[in-house]
C-alpha cells in the first residue's frame, strides 16, 4: 500500500515557513527585474532574437534572486560566473559539434562540471549553456561575443537590480554577507568554527545549498529553547 510517508518522501521536503510578505516582494522582484534588465538591453538595436532565448534562462535565475537571495546558488559570482562559463561552453560546443542533440547533452554536462570546479554553481547556467544549441544562426553571428553581450551583461543587470531592489530589507539584503544577522549570541551553546563546518560538509560529500551563515543562525535559533508550532500559509 502506498502510504502517505512513501508520497512524502516522493514529493520532496517543502521546508517553506515563509510569510505572505515574503512571497510578494519575491514575486515582485522577479517582474522588476525581468522588466530592467529586458528594457536596457533593448536599448541596443540589434540582437533581439537572442535577448528572447536568454530572457528565459534570467528568469530562472530571477527566481533564485528574489525568492531564496541568501542562497549558495544566489550568490553574485554564482549569477554571473554560471551564466558566462555556461555561455562560453555552449558555444564552443555548438561550434564543434554538428549534432545538436549531442551537443545539448556535452554542453550541459560539461557546464555543471565547470561550474562545481570554479564554485559558480547557478542552476539557470544549465539553460544557458542550451541557448547556443538550439540559437542556430541567431548564435552563430554572434560567435564568443554571445558570452559578453547579452549573456554577462544581462547576469550582472540582474545582480545589480537584486543589490538595490533587497537593500532597503534589512532582512533579504542582498548579497548574503550585507543581511542583517538576527541571531542571538552568547546564549550557552558550544561554538562552532569554520572547521567544524567544512569537517560536517566534508562528510555529506554533496552540494548543500546553504551558507555557513545561515546554518549557524538556524542551529542558534533552534538551540535557544522550545518554540510553539508555527503555522504559516
Amino acid at each position: 500500500m502506498f502510504r502517505v510517508g512513501s508520497w512524502y518522501k516522493v514529493e520532496g521536503n517543502h521546508m517553506n515557513f515563509s510569510f505572505h510578505r515574503e512571497k510578494l516582494l519575491s514575486g515582485l522582484g522577479g517582474a522588476v527585474s525581468i522588466f530592467l534588465v529586458f528594457w536596457i538591453t533593448q536599448q541596443f538595436e540589434q540582437g533581439l532574437e537572442a535577448r528572447l532565448l536568454l530572457i528565459a534562462s534570467m528568469g530562472a535565475t530571477a527566481v533564485l534572486l528574489f525568492a531564496a537571495p541568501g542562497s549558495t546558488f544566489s550568490q553574485p559570482w554564482n549569477v554571473v560566473g554560471g551564466h558566462v562559463v555556461s555561455a562560453f561552453i555552449g558555444v564552443l560546443v555548438h561550434q564543434q559539434v554538428g549534432d545538436p542533440v549531442l551537443g545539448g547533452a556535452l554542453a550541459v554536462g560539461f557546464a555543471i562540471t565547470a561550474m562545481y570546479y570554479l564554485k559558480c554553481l547557478h542552476p539557470p547556467g544549465g539553460a544557458t549553456s542550451l541557448i547556443p544549441l538550439i540559437g542556430g544562426s541567431v548564435i552563430d553571428s554572434y560567435g564568443l561575443a554571445f558570452v559578453l553581450f547579452p549573456v554577462g551583461a544581462g547576469a550582472i543587470l540582474m545582480v545589480l537590480i537584486a543589490i538595490a531592489f533587497n537593500y532597503p530589507l534589512s532582512w533579504r539584503r542582498y548579497p548574503a554577507g550585507l543581511a542583517e544577522n538576527t541571531a542571538a549570541k552568547g546564549d550557552g551553546y558550544p561554538d562552532i568554527s569554520h572547521a567544524d563546518f567544512v569537517a560536517a560538509l566534508s562528510e555529506i560529500d554533496t552540494f548543500v545549498d546553504i551558507s555557513e551563515r545561515d546554518l549557524l543562525k538556524i542551529y542558534q535559533i533552534a538551540s535557544r529553547r522550545p518554540h510553539p508550532d508555527i503555522d504559516v500559509v
